[in-house]
């Protein structure tokens, strides 16, 4: 299996301006390769976007453009895998143009690619191939090509842990340097068998999880906890005149606080899914429409600002880990809408209504523990009962409507099967109608 190992660097002023040239090179060659692309297509030539057309018409090429105004040429100042990650990069955006064109690639229409500016973009650069990596006998350091040994903040070796670096990627991000390494391990084997049986967990903007045994994680909140600091700075920037010193650094400062915001956020995460991959054995949770939900403009930004997509993303993986199960419940299972107790559906449920009350049996229970208990029932479910996948729109360029899938919806004919977690509320009970 592949892992990503990302630790943040230590650099030297020298060693600072050295990475800031990669990537400049990087995104010169960016550049230079979509130019060179764009006068292809207008001309009518022969268009060839793979890795390898655009690394030979470079090679052929940079002679004459990585020179400087007497002619001098300034490619060799850089390591070749620089120019090579910022073609990799703009084959995989043609790429990525091409199919979403064609309707081979799912989700949201992709466009052109557009030449990088330095003020835009963020400096990154990779590598490949070379005497990159970790550096035997110093486990706080890393060898970079053409820049050198570079100080680490943590032990890079002890995370790596004797596994093969097949690539380093370079960035900088709010002024702080990081490389990620992407390194080979064997698939991971069960540390230990979590000590809690199963959970049904319902992700929400009021309570950031709320678990089906009655416990509650709170939802910090962490872009509004910063807003009005955002706020502020953003201000002071949109004050400040264009290409002034002062706004350079106005812009620094609104770059640290998203920064800040992000990290925030991902440490909660981290703290989170390593707690419920470590605790409980079987976990299930739903597989939400996030795009669907975000167009609601009134809660938009506390969804996008919980992050569910990166919560199912880090437990997905965490889970392998520890040899837990995890579930999905498909996105048309109505875990808020059912009763936990006697699994009548309602028919309607406003946001508003944050305590559930069954007309049939009587119970009163909190929404979103009636929706996690659900969420529980329905992993515990067979797998042909359980979640299918699916999505409401085709993938082709017509993007008309086509039949949703029927995953465990509620039936109206005679046969139909309720999913109800009764007095039990850990097995799966079948009522007919």
């Amino acid at each position: 299996m592949l892992e990503a190992v990302k630790v943040a660097l230590d650099p030297t002023p020298v060693q600072e301006r050295l990475m800031l040239s990669h990537a400049g090179a990087a995104r010169f060659a960016y550049n230079a390769g979509l130019a060179h692309v764009k006068e292809t297509i207008e001309t009518g030539g022969k268009l060839e976007w793979t890795l390898y057309a655009l690394r030979r018409w470079w090679n052929a090429n940079k002679g004459t453009l990585a020179v400087d105004a007497d002619g001098t040429p300034w490619w060799r100042e850089n390591s070749k895998e620089a120019y090579n990650s910022g073609l990799e990069a703009l084959s995989d955006a043609l790429s990525n143009w091409s199919k979403s064109r064609k309707g081979e690639r799912k989700g949201r229409r992709v466009g052109f690619p557009r030449f990088k500016a330095k003020d835009r973009e963020m400096p990154r650069f990779a590598y490949t191939t070379g005497s990159f990596g970790l550096v035997r006998a110093d486990p706080k350091a890393l060898r970079l090509p053409r820049i050198g040994r570079v100080h680490c903040m943590e032990n890079v070796a002890g995370r790596v842990d004797g596994a093969r670096a097949l690539r380093m990627t370079v960035s900088c991000r709010a002024g702080r340097w990081h490389a990620a390494l992407t390194v080979e391990r064997a698939d991971p084997t069960a540390r230990r068998t979590p000590r809690e049986g199963a959970v049904g967990i319902d992700l929400g903007v009021k309570s950031l999880a709320t678990l089906s045994d009655g416990t509650t994680i709170a939802n910090p909140h962490t872009l509004k906890a910063n807003e009005r600091r955002l706020q502020r700075a953003q201000r002071s920037l949109s004050r400040r005149q264009p290409g002034s010193h002062r706004r350079a650094h106005a812009r620094e400062r609104v770059v640290r606080l998203h920064a800040r915001v992000a990290n925030q956020r991902r440490d909660m995460l981290d703290k989170l899914t390593t707690w419920l991959a470590d605790t409980y054995s079987d976990i299930s949770i739903e597989d939400l429409n996030v795009a669907g939900m975000v167009k609601n403009h009134r809660l938009a930004q506390s969804i996008q600002d919980a992050a569910f997509a990166e919560f199912r993303r880090q437990l997905t993986y965490k889970t392998a880990r520890t040899g837990a199960g995890l579930h999905i419940i498909g996105r048309w299972y109505p875990s808020s809408k059912t009763c936990s107790n006697c699994g009548t559906v309602k028919t309607k449920l406003s946001l508003s209504e944050r305590v559930y009350h069954c007309e049939e049996c009587g119970l009163s229970i909190d929404r979103d523990l009636n929706a996690a208990v659900n969420i529980q029932v329905a992993g515990s479910a067979p797998e042909t009962l359980n979640a299918h996948g699916g999505d409401g729109r085709r993938n082709d360029a017509s993007r008309r409507a086509t039949q949703t899938p029927v995953k465990c919806e509620p039936s109206s004919h005679a046969s139909g099967v309720r999913l109800g977690a009764d007095d039990r509320k850990t097995v799966l009970q079948a009522k007919t109608n």
